[in-house]
């Protein structure tokens, strides 16, 4: 019988979801989903020095906006819990099993003060490292036992054998061989009774049947100390999945100071979830027919870990600009709108057609502060260069362009129906009975409701939003601009 396939999303609450994090959280998912397997969720919450409480709340609100639903987790309860490591500390779970070690002579008690640590300092091709020197190693079981006694504080360390390597594979790196040397002694128990990290991490993993660890490759190098502590337990190791590091177009590590380097980063910059998740997929991963615009449901069948590569993914904005894009096109309109109103507000204040507003700029946009820029204009006619007015493309110039404006100000003062049929017919009629091509009537007009050389609409859709009374009001002010630029020519 198969191995069932488990795998987890361990996150430290520490703060915004990093974009790295929510990649693992994606590929962890994503290989359970392809198997049929459970994704699970679990805190961890062992350095208390860096624990910040509503970072809980941020990952159970990223987790649930992104679609990536968890079998078993802190909320939803499931057999291998408690789902938070603290709340395990509280049971001596992992300092049962230091002792374990401990008596295997594969851990042992360290006592040595911050002084002594402090003066095993090197430096190492420009870094300050402490490599231990298993001083406490040699201490002997009386004296342990009096330090125990006397209340003395200490921490568990590993021990590492300073001879000969170690070997582990990874699904994506294949075999790697580490000289035992570079592996230092590191603590499994910290002074105030809790696990580290990496100990609680592997005791965890091995309880709940953790099959497949994906993770970032700035952990390749702890990984040859999780395996001896599986194999000192007698425990089978999971497989490990390492991903590439993500950085920014400099090709450095993606940090807080790009100011997208984190989930909600992005959100407040006005991408949509699914074109997170999207994006965050191809960090590091690509389809084998080159598709790039996948459903979360997609991405579950196409999902293949073997197609990870090893080198550094980059975060192109640019390129994640244009998927989101490629979202928001194909947004619901009426989520689209509840999305795009407090943009469209900030720079609109006037009692106008907010719909129709959004409605023009949905498949102009990349990111949705993007529409503030292009509609702003329908709450002031902004000022503007007279020279817009000549286009030579459209074949207008001032001359031109204020007897069109001239001409059709009566219509237009006549005309009730400002709906954007009603307008159209009003222009259309009077480029048909001139002769004259659409651009020579359009341009003018659109330039002058407008007061922009770019505009996400024509001269009929702005004119409707805008109604009769301010069309006519911006139109005589064009005429006034025109007037008097054709008489200093």
């Amino acid at each position: 019988m198969e191995e069932r396939v488990r795998t987890r999303f361990a996150p430290s609450p520490t703060g915004r979801m990093h974009v790295g994090n929510l990649r693992t959280a994606l590929y962890e998912y994503l290989v359970a989903k392809l198997e049929n397997g459970d994704f699970i969720l679990r805190i961890e919450d062992t350095d208390q020095a860096r624990f910040v409480p509503e970072a809980l709340d941020i990952i159970y609100r990223t987790m649930k906006e992104t679609g990536l639903k968890h079998d078993e987790g802190p909320d939803i309860g499931g057999d291998y819990g408690p789902y938070v490591q603290s709340e395990r500390v509280k049971s001596g779970l992992y300092l049962d099993y230091a002792k374990q070690l401990i008596e295997k002579g594969e851990a042992y008690y360290c006592f040595c003060t911050k002084e002594r640590l402090e003066s095993l300092k090197r430096t190492i091709d420009g870094k300050e490292v402490m490599i231990y020197d298993k001083h406490c190693l040699h201490l002997s079981k009386e004296e342990i036992e009096a330090n125990l006694a006397a209340g003395k504080p200490y921490v568990i360390r590993q021990n590492i054998p300073r001879e000969g390597t170690t070997t582990f594979h990874d699904e994506i790196y294949g075999d790697i061989t580490v000289d035992n040397s570079e592996l230092d002694d590191q603590i499994l128990i910290k002074s105030d009774g809790y696990p580290t990290y990496n100990f609680a991490n592997v005791i965890d993993d091995h309880l709940m049947g953790i099959t497949h660890v994906i993770r970032g490759n700035e952990y390749l190098s702890s990984t040859p100390k999780y395996d001896r502590l599986y194999d000192a337990f007698g425990w089978k190791i999971p497989k490990y999945i390492h991903c590439p590091l993500i950085t920014n177009e400099e090709h450095q590590k993606l940090s807080k100071r790009s100011g997208h380097s984190s989930y909600e980063d992005l959100i407040e910059q006005g991408f949509v979830s699914e074109a997170v998740v999207n994006f965050v997929a191809l960090l590091g991963w690509s389809s084998e027919d080159g598709r790039e615009i996948f459903t979360l449901d997609e991405l579950a069948e196409a999902f293949d870990y073997k197609r990870i590569n090893k080198s550094p993914a980059v975060f192109d904005m640019k390129k994640a600009k244009w998927m989101n894009g490629e979202y928001i096109k194909k947004m619901n309109f009426d989520d689209y709108y509840k999305r795009a109103l407090p943009y469209i507000k900030n720079v609109v204040r006037k009692d106008l057609d907010t719909k129709k507003i959004a409605a023009l700029v949905q498949t102009r946009i990349e990111v949705f502060p993007d529409i503030e820029p292009l509609i702003d204009f329908f709450d002031e006619l902004p000022s503007y260069d007279v020279a817009m007015y000549t286009h030579k493309k459209m074949k207008t110039n001032s001359e031109n362009s204020l007897e069109v404006l001239k001409d059709l100000l009566p219509r237009l003062e006549a005309n009730d129906d400002y709906s954007r049929d009603g307008v159209e017919k009003v222009l259309m009629d009077y480029i048909h009975e001139k002769g004259i091509k659409n651009g020579q009537g359009l341009w003018p007009v659109r330039t002058a409701v407008s007061g922009k050389q770019m505009t996400p609409g024509g001269a009929y859709e702005i004119m409707e939003i805008l109604g009769k009374e301010e069309s006519l009001k911006r139109i005589r002010v064009g005429i006034d601009m025109l007037t008097k630029a054709v008489s200093e020519s």
